[in-house]
């Protein structure tokens, strides 16, 4: 499979899986969680989603314009969510607060991932 469609791939399930999330969230865990642990995840859930479009138009510009910056930008979101939005899962559905050290190398991926988009795009 090519970056491109793997980048597709990647937005497409991780869109799924933010929905599936996003419905958890709001259903099983709205009474069970404490505010601030069901805060914590939906913005798991937000910035998954947000990245998962993000993904979804990197795939479509590898498509139509190949560049090493916009593949470099998709990895980056790929990795982020990973980071990012797991390490909220995590702490939220259990309450340990340590994983939250990892969130902010997830938003660094983001940042980088725009930033190299910027790039990009800039350069074409």
């Amino acid at each position: 499979m090519s970056g491109a469609r793997l980048f597709l791939a990647w937005g497409a399930g991780y869109g799924l899986f933010a929905v599936a999330f996003g419905a958890f969230g709001a259903h099983a865990l709205r009474d069970r969680l404490a505010p601030d642990l069901l805060a914590a995840y939906r913005t798991g859930v937000e910035y998954q989603f947000y990245h998962a479009l993000a993904l979804l138009a990197v795939g479509v510009l590898g498509i139509v314009r190949p560049m090493p910056a916009v593949s470099a930008a998709g990895w980056c979101f790929a990795a982020g969510i990973l980071l990012f939005s797991g390490s909220l899962y995590v702490l939220a559905l259990t309450g340990v607060r340590g994983v939250g050290l990892v969130t902010p190398f997830g938003g660094i991926l983001f940042l980088a991932g725009w930033a190299a988009l910027l790039w990009g795009v800039i350069k074409s």
